[in-house]
């Protein structure tokens, strides 16, 4: 199979750039490994016309609309190669025993991030429901109750700060972790933010959600709801090209999703900032697939005399 350009990921992002590729004109092959990062997410918010969405209900309606047009090709395989060419771009992949074998003359990668959680034995139980990750995203459904942070990276303050927009009842736990110096302390109890530094064995609750934060020295702290900060991974070991990462691994893009190798582009979680709503990536996807439909008109060869 050969084509214009092969989108590898299908979440809001990858399908936006798609489904502007398509409208364009372009043959697309759209990659879907179908292994979203937000798959435990019931509603998903913010993205104007679909707001309280389920995100599988508002991917399945992005599948259909890039199908619907004739110049796309969409395909479910999980990708283990991508590597680049004389003329362009070669893409393998597999799934339950089915090959796929593709060419492209440019490749936008839309892959996400995988989230590594604190290693919480209930909280997977409760994510997506009474514990979530993004507070842009969830945090209206949880205002003013009382709500825990559980975060152990150095952007606590920061980052508790913005949950504290949300609540006036709000504790932060660091797990144990030696994140906070006595200047982010201040900072947090100035503005009302209590923080609880011990270990914490698990998440409490039920079915009808979370009932609080249990610590290691058996203490149990009320909650009704909680927010997490995971660490993100973006796994990119099957892309053959000298793409720039920052210090977490994202890919290095311009404004307009170029990565600097010729042809290769990047767009939404696996690019800086790193997480961000749905209809921001689909927005990030649009304006890379004009970009990538500009450059095939000048030509990929005049593009790489540029950068070169």
């Amino acid at each position: 199979m050969s084509v214009d350009v092969a989108v590898i990921g299908a979440g809001p992002a990858g399908l936006s750039a798609a489904l502007n590729l398509v409208r364009a004109r372009r043959t697309v092959l759209l990659v879907d490994a179908n292994r979203p990062r937000n798959a435990a997410t019931l509603r998903s918010h913010g993205f104007v016309t679909r707001d309280g969405i389920s995100p599988l209900e508002l991917r399945k309606l992005g599948r259909v609309e890039v199908e619907s047009y004739p110049e796309a090709t969409v395909v479910q395989s999980v990708v283990d190669r991508v590597a680049r060419e004389a003329d362009g771009w070669s893409v393998h992949g597999a799934l339950r025993g089915a090959e796929l074998r593709a060419r492209a003359r440019a490749v936008v990668i839309a892959t996400g991030l995988r989230e590594e959680f604190p290693p919480l034995p209930s909280l997977r139980a409760f994510y997506g429901t009474s514990v979530h990750s993004c507070v842009e995203c969830d945090g209206y459904e949880h205002a003013g109750q009382s709500l825990a942070f559980l975060c152990e990276t150095a952007d606590v303050v920061d980052r508790a700060l913005l949950v504290r927009s949300w609540t006036d009842d709000l504790v932060v736990y660091t797990n144990g972790a030696a994140v906070l110096d006595d200047r982010g302390r201040t900072r947090l109890s100035a503005a009302g933010v209590a923080v609880d530094e011990r270990p914490v064995a698990d998440l409490e609750g039920g079915r009808d959600g979370l009932t609080g934060v249990r610590l290691s020295d058996g203490d149990v702290r009320p909650h009704t709801g909680a927010f997490v900060r995971p660490l993100w991974h973006a796994d990119l070991d099957w892309l053959d090209a000298p793409v720039e990462r920052d210090d977490e691994g994202l890919v290095l893009v311009d404004r307009l999703g170029r990565t600097g190798v010729p042809g290769l582009y990047a767009v939404g979680d696996v690019t800086p900032p790193g997480p961000e709503q749905l209809i921001v990536a689909a927005g990030h996807g649009a304006s890379t697939a004009a970009a990538v439909h500009r450059d095939l008109v000048g030509g990929l060869e005049d593009l790489r005399d540029a950068v070169e």
